[in-house]
């Protein structure tokens, strides 16, 4: 795939975000796209819900591997249940961050935490790992409280990176920012850094940028050289605004591994296929994912 990594000035893209299944769940996945593979490190955002479960309709993601990449979940409503081979059990609500960092491999599931019945909506961001650090250890975070900065009729909340004077303590291993921003009706002015590259989702209501509405389901791309975005709101509304330096490595991704080269990816599915110990256990009682081969993948490697 040729990606566009678009020029040092601000512009404006919106794309599409596609519909994918996860578990028993649509989700919009607004990234990676065609022509745009990454925002600054940010490779992956999955927008899910709002949705409501019940017992015949599960939200259960059984355990499975990572590789490459740290994810990010963040919840606007509803409640999960991290469990990962490290021995983490950790339940995430509203305004609660978990952060995981797979570096050479990392098993986890995303759990219903013991209700019948319930509203769930959330997103799940990953974060390609700079070669730097993503052969190293295994790691798992889980923030309570997250810093905000001050907004007039609105509300940021820094999950990841510096904004203003509101610093987030989540590890980053690239030159990174997640910020969501809960805007009430009005004119927003949120600073930007100039050398970053921004994308914004919106998850709930429609926002004005550029003369242009965002709503949920899509992309909007900034590109990079600018010092504030401003944003117009008629009625309360949600977005997600990501981003970094432009990830300046090349990368390749299949199915939850984030790597290099193919053979990399072989590596790491045979590795899950043969259940040995580089991805380790995750104590579920749920029936790990299983998932052929990459379609390169010779069996007689």
């Amino acid at each position: 795939m040729t990606e566009d990594r678009g020029t040092n000035e601000a512009e404006l893209i919106v794309t599409d975000s596609r519909t994918t299944q996860v578990g028993e769940f649509d989700v919009r996945r607004a990234l990676p796209t065609r022509g745009r593979r990454t925002v600054g490190p940010w490779c992956f955002i999955d927008h899910m819900g709002p949705a409501t479960f019940s017992p015949d309709k599960s939200f259960d993601i059984a355990p499975h591997p990572h590789l490459g990449l740290q994810t990010v979940t963040w919840l606007f409503d509803g409640e999960i249940l991290h469990r990962d081979s490290l021995g983490s059990e950790q339940l995430i609500r509203p305004g609660q961050m978990n952060l995981m960092t797979s570096g050479e491999g990392i098993a986890h599931s995303e759990e219903n935490p013991g209700v019948t019945s319930g509203a769930l909506h959330g997103v799940q961001l990953w974060v390609a790992l700079p070669s730097a650090t993503r052969h190293g250890p295994s790691a798992f975070e889980h923030h309570e409280s997250l810093p905000k900065f001050d907004m007039p009729n609105a509300e940021a909340t820094v999950l990841v990176g510096t904004v203003g004077n509101a610093v987030s303590r989540a590890r980053h291993d690239s030159e990174a920012v997640g910020v969501e921003l809960k805007l009430k009706r009005g004119q927003h002015v949120v600073p930007l850094d100039r050398t970053f590259e921004y994308a914004m989702v919106v998850t709930s209501g429609d926002v004005g940028l550029d003369d242009t509405h965002v709503t949920p389901g899509h992309l909007a791309y900034l590109g990079r050289g600018r010092d504030e975005v401003r944003l117009t709101t008629s009625e309360d509304a949600v977005a997600m605004l990501l981003g970094g330096v432009p990830f300046d490595e090349t990368i390749m991704m299949w199915w939850n591994f984030v790597a290099r080269t193919q053979d990399e990816i072989s590596a790491a599915y045979e590795s899950w296929a043969k259940g040995d110990e580089r991805f380790g256990r995750v104590a579920s009682t749920l029936a790990r994912i299983e998932v052929g081969p990459p379609p390169w993948f010779r069996s007689n490697r």
